[in-house]
């Protein structure tokens, strides 16, 4: 059974393409409101959901949050990709901090995962409102992933990096 998001009250959440801007514990600049730091938030959820829900091929979705929580699953994928070889969490680091250089594509972009997941942006202003959510999101969701993929003196977990190797919902992340 695949692990569902908890955050399916809408109510004053404001979206982009249909993706809600969901609050983060975070100190990454961006446009997410700010959550309370002893709350989960939807990082948690999917780092902590990560290795049930990566097995499944599909995804039955209850809530736009699910749709986040796919995205952001396959995210920790594509980083635990780069991580894969890494030895140390100074190298890991350095991986994470250039995969969050790349260029964030949203719907209707090359290089965006699922099509069809969010709405096309209506406009260049929402467009970019998801970019920024997007990006600030995956920067906040590598720093934790750092503190999981690696054990407290730098060497790697190999009960996470193990799962680098998993295809989530049939897409290769590169």
């Amino acid at each position: 059974m695949v692990y569902h998001s908890s955050f399916v009250d809408e109510e004053g959440i404001t979206k982009a393409c249909g993706c809600p801007l969901l609050p983060l514990k975070s100190h990454i600049k961006g446009p997410a409101p700010v959550s309370d730091q002893d709350r989960t938030d939807i990082v948690d959820e999917a780092i902590t959901f990560f290795r049930a829900n990566v097995f499944f091929r599909n995804f039955d979705i209850k809530s736009p949050a699910d749709k986040l929580l796919i995205y952001l699953t396959f995210y920790i994928n594509v980083a635990l990709k780069r991580l894969e070889g890494c030895r140390t969490l100074a190298e890991g680091t350095k991986a994470i901090i250039n995969l969050g250089l790349e260029k964030v594509p949203v719907p209707g972009e090359s290089g965006f995962p699922f099509p069809g997941l969010f709405a096309l942006p209506q406009s260049q202003k929402e467009a970019e409102l998801l970019r920024n959510y997007l990006k600030q999101i995956r920067e906040e969701t590598s720093g934790r992933l750092l503190s999981v993929a690696y054990r407290p003196n730098g060497t790697p977990n190999k009960w996470w990096l193990a799962f680098a190797k998993r295809k989530f919902m049939n897409n290769i992340a590169s």
